[in-house]
């Protein structure tokens, strides 16, 4: 028996003079590199625009700020049937960025790229890296009000700690 498992993720879309941040890395069941929006999962205590600034800043050495959710979207990958990601996807703008950064591990490097140089590569990790590059282009954007995070007092202060 199969058990379904759901991925809370957050992924950041960085776009400065027409270019869009990514990081090149190793991906599971993937043998060669793929390129992804700066992302991962949402860890215990942390709210969403934390997890994707923390994110962010610890795949490119870039610290940024968010405007806007683009989008929430969902994903199950073909090799991983029993999963299923559930991605909150922020736009951002880099404020500061330590070129000497350590890298997360399977990082390779970050690299600026526009939709065009992406699609060439044709190793976006999955269709959610076009999807999210392509929503950003439009002028898709939703207000950060948009989402309430309800926490105890117990649960936000140890956000504050």
């Amino acid at each position: 028996m199969t058990i379904w498992t759901p991925h809370v993720t957050v992924a950041t879309v960085v776009e400065k003079d027409g270019r869009f941040l990514f990081v090149e890395e190793h991906s599971e069941g993937v043998t060669h590199t793929v390129f992804n929006q700066p992302a991962g999962h949402v860890e215990s205590g942390e709210t969403l625009i934390q997890a994707a600034i923390r994110e962010t800043l610890e795949e490119t050495g870039h610290t940024v700020e968010i405007d806007a959710l683009l989008g929430i979207y969902t994903y199950t990958p073909p090799m991983f049937p029993d999963r299923t990601y559930y991605r909150f996807c922020f736009l951002a703008q880099s404020v500061n960025v330590d070129l000497n950064a350590t890298l997360d591990t399977g990082i390779v490097r970050a690299v600026w790229m526009n939709l065009d140089e992406l699609q060439e590569t044709a190793r976006a990790r999955s269709p959610l890296v076009t999807k999210a590059i392509q929503d950003a282009l439009s002028g898709q954007r939703f207000p950060l009000s948009l989402i309430y995070e309800h926490h105890s007092p117990s649960f936000t202060s140890n956000l504050d700690a």
